[in-house]
């Protein structure tokens, strides 16, 4: 338990930290790195460099100030950060290095408003935050060993088969190299890759959310080849991916992990998503097809009909239950779009084209994709009055804010 001294001072650094938190986070990362650059084998440098990892903490930490004497309001959060360590391999002996380079970001960028009282109210707040981590994470990796089929860290796949789905995302069917069972996963989960890219000195490690049913005997992963573009380098892992990984190669996969999952509820169900962001969504789809006879309405954004992948296989669960619909906007269509009818909508999602297509306003909503698109749906439910316990999204890599 923390003093009524301690949480005081912690709290009054709650306005600081709205301001700085990202230059200390910034701090901390360049510190930790250059003292343990061992850790870059678990961390992703592609977030490092666009900032999203130094946002997301600096959230985080934001968090822990703001609630640190009512740690349970933000168990969510950390159950959710937690399901991503367990999933990297992120251990109890790393808490005590971040934990000493935390606080000595905090004296570099604060300078001498960082005295030692406030610093040494933070190493002791650090540590029952650690603590919290340490004891849920430890669960989830008991959890996922003990399990039929589980396992701890990484574990040997072999890719049964590669499928293009589109002109940018290809599946990747994962089969265990020991041919033991494959652990259980609840749709809208993710599993992470390990993968040592040629030239490169450290380790990369990618989350890629399973695109099929639980119950299969593969995992399968659909991956959108992330060339470069003018603001953001070609994405290292989804490019080596798709230009050199082949049938019968061997990847490095993690057990399971996520808190994106269906509620058990039997209200209908609003499944949305723009460009890969579709892939929990038909993890999710084929689970609630075939397990129960909930209303399913399926909303897919893409840009046009060659970068619109899966589009067979929902048809196909369409076509067999009366209770799912499926509706497709495109934001680009070609000529030959135009010409088959292969889309409902030009243009983007929006809340007018949502309300004509929801049958029941009153339902669950899961949506996934790219950041800008997860906003403005976010936007729009929360417009048309749509509880925010009813809305359910997932960040692709560290999460952010919409």
């Amino acid at each position: 338990m923390l003093s009524a001294k301690t949480i005081e001072l912690i709290k009054s650094t709650v306005p600081v930290l709205e301001v700085h938190g990202v230059s200390i986070t910034k701090r901390f990362y360049e510190r930790m790195f250059s003292q343990h650059p061992e850790l870059l084998h678990i961390f992703n440098h592609a977030n490092q460099k666009q900032g999203r990892q130094q946002t997301a903490l600096a959230n985080a930490v934001y968090a822990a100030a703001k609630y640190i004497d009512n740690l349970g309001a933000i168990l969510p959060v950390v159950k959710q950060i937690a399901h991503k360590h367990r999933s990297l391999g992120v251990k109890p002996e790393h808490y005590p290095i971040v934990g000493e380079n935390l606080l000595a970001a905090i004296k570099d960028v604060l300078g001498d408003a960082a005295t030692d009282e406030i610093v040494g109210a933070w190493a002791e707040a650090y540590g029952v935050i650690a603590d919290v981590f340490i004891s849920v994470e430890a669960e989830m990796y008991e959890q996922a060993r003990e399990q039929v089929g589980g396992w701890e860290d990484f574990r040997p796949f072999v890719v049964e088969k590669k499928v293009q789905e589109s002109d940018v995302i290809t599946s990747f069917y994962l089969v265990p190299q020991d041919g033991q069972p494959l652990s259980a996963f609840e749709p809208g989960q993710y599993i992470s890759v390990k993968i040592d890219l040629p030239g490169e000195r450290f380790t990369h490690i990618r989350q890629y959310s399973l695109s099929d049913a639980p119950g299969k005997p593969y995992y399968r992963i659909s991956v959108k080849r992330e060339d470069a573009l003018a603001d953001k380098p070609a994405g290292k892992v989804s490019v080596y991916l798709h230009e050199h990984v082949k049938e019968g190669d061997v990847l490095q996969l993690s057990a399971p992990a996520g808190d994106f999952t269906l509620d058990q509820s039997d209200r209908p169900v609003v499944l949305i998503s723009g460009g890969v962001g579709l892939t929990p969504m038909v993890s999710m789809l084929h689970t609630l097809a075939e397990k129960t006879n909930r209303q399913v309405t399926f909303i897919h954004g893409a840009q046009d009909g060659n970068r619109h992948a899966l589009r067979k296989e929902v048809e196909k669960v369409v076509s067999e239950h009366p209770n799912v619909s499926a509706h497709w906007c495109y934001s680009q269509p070609t000529e030959q779009d135009r010409e088959a009818g292969a889309f409902d909508k030009e243009g983007f999602i929006d809340l007018a084209w949502l309300q004509s297509i929801v049958p029941v306003k009153e339902a669950s909503y899961y949506f996934c994709g790219p950041v800008p698109f997860m906003s403005a749906i976010k936007q729009a439910l929360t417009k048309w009055g749509i509880p925010a316990e009813d809305i359910h999204y997932e960040f692709f890599g560290p999460a952010g804010s919409l």
